[in-house]
């Protein structure tokens, strides 16, 4: 197994689920699923007995694909190759296969419920995430920490409304996702150009919309009611693009989580093992590996839109086969690279590891400097001169950098409570409190527990 290549996606990186799912099996099953659903109702037309149709469907789970691939290298076609299996397993029903299809038929409809049932996979565990993470921001609505703005100490808001923000986005790819869920569809049975002028012969033209109606209840599959030789392949631009849009998402958090966990600054970290070795050389190393995968992983999905907006702009005139290869890999990794970081990223979210005493020490650092624009416009309120006072507390402050660049403690506090040109408006008690920038919070709680309430009720309890 190990001495020829092996995608990663092979068992690095994907769940069970997702690779079962984009397994060479379960695709042949689908095509079997499809060409059962064919034979059902051209029975219903009187075009095969149902004899046939039970045959087919008793064996439609004996997929070979040893036996299939044999055949495929002697005739390079793989649904003929299937085929050829499904017929001589099938001693009543095998001369019936396939009849009035083309390749597209049975293939882009099998694949249309591959993708629905992959994104049934992908909304679960995002749904499953987004549960984890509103539990992390009703724990933590209240918790000031620093906010950054151009990478740069900004104004304090809470950890719980910092979680929310990334709630916030991922709510919005699960309603894309859901959305997009909903309107997948198959490219019916159209034949060769999308005309469907050999099940007109069949059936003839005037039950052409019946014949096709059975076929969707059949399938449990709404169908374009256009196509060509293959359903549009716009619809896997736009799913592509809402994968890469939770990727990106997701990106953003762990890109954030790599930040936080340098040193310097030190809030947050991601779990690390009792046993889990961060360098080869540096054996004191605490690596954000999982974070990094994610940022590795986004980067990738990122891509993968550009390929599927290709295969859509150049498919010309009726169809051409230039997208057959490249969506043998395109399709599933993508899925596949979103469940990887769906799992990674709901560990990240669930073990996140917050550092209090760090955030702390931020805030005694850095949130007096925030906490000027709170004496500001009290001291506006007291009658002061606006820009009087703006300029004094900019020659503190510049002291307050100076001292912190020479590595000693903040003094803004003490420099602006002792400052009897403030002391004129306001009592050092009145200037000291409102220098308290932990409590400069705005509504941030509330919005928190807001968000982590519209989680809850949005995807239910459970």
């Amino acid at each position: 197994m190990y001495s020829t290549y092996l995608s990663p996606f092979t068992w690095r990186y994907g769940t069970e689920a997702m690779r079962r799912l984009w397994s060479e099996e379960h695709k042949r099953r689908l095509w079997r699923q499809v060409w059962v659903a064919l034979a059902q109702a051209q029975s219903e037309f009187g075009l095969v007995s149902p004899e046939q149709v039970e045959d087919l469907r008793t064996h439609a789970a004996e997929v070979d694909v040893e036996r299939a691939l044999q055949i495929e290298a002697e005739i390079h076609h793989d649904l003929m190759a299937e085929i050829r299996v499904f017929a001589g397993q099938c001693p009543a029903g095998g001369g019936i296969i396939h009849l009035g299809a083309t390749s597209m038929d049975i293939e882009d409809n099998a694949e249309a419920l591959r993708l629905r049932a992959a994104l049934d996979l992908v909304l679960g565990s995002l749904r499953a995430l987004l549960h984890t993470l509103a539990e992390r921001i009703e724990a933590a609505a209240d918790l000031p920490v620093m906010a950054f703005t151009h990478l740069q100490p900004a104004e304090p808001t809470t950890l719980g409304y910092r979680l929310a923000q990334y709630a916030q986005d991922l709510l919005t790819d699960y309603e894309d996702l859901t959305r997009l869920r909903g309107e997948i569809r198959g490219k019916g049975f159209k034949g060769a150009v999308g005309t469907s002028a050999s099940y007109a012969e069949l059936v003839g033209v005037e039950n052409l919309p019946r014949f096709e109606t059975r076929l969707s209840e059949l399938l449990g599959l709404p169908f374009f009611p256009v196509a060509t030789q293959t359903y549009p392949r716009k619809m896997e631009y736009r799913l592509l693009s809402a994968l890469a849009g939770l990727g990106g998402s997701l990106y953003k958090f762990a890109f954030d989580l790599r930040l936080l966990q340098s040193p310097p600054l030190g809030e947050w970290s991601e779990p690390f093992g009792a046993k889990q070795v961060g360098s080869s050389a540096m054996p004191f190393k605490r690596n954000p590996i999982q974070a990094e995968k994610l940022d590795s992983l986004g980067r990738a999905l990122a891509q993968m839109p550009r390929l599927a907006w290709d295969n859509a702009a150049h498919s010309l005139l009726e169809r051409t086969l230039d997208d057959s290869a490249n969506r043998r890999t395109l399709l599933p990794e993508a899925f596949l690279t979103a469940s990887e970081m769906l799992r990674v990223a709901r560990r990240l979210f669930g073990e996140l590891r917050v550092d209090e005493a760090a955030i702390r020490r931020m805030l005694e650092t850095y949130a007096p400097f925030a906490a000027t624009e709170r004496l500001l416009m009290a001291l506006g309120r007291r009658g002061a001169d606006r820009q009087e006072m703006h300029e004094r507390l900019r020659q503190h402050a510049l002291q307050a950098w100076e001292n912190l660049r020479k590595g000693r403690g903040n003094p803004l506090i003490d420099l602006v409570g002792d400052d009897p040109v403030f002391q004129a408006y306001l009592t050092p008690e009145e200037i000291r409190t409102l220098m308290d920038a932990r409590a400069y919070l705005g509504d941030a709680p509330r919005r928190a527990r807001q968000m982590a309430a519209a989680l809850k009720a949005r995807l239910g309890q459970g």
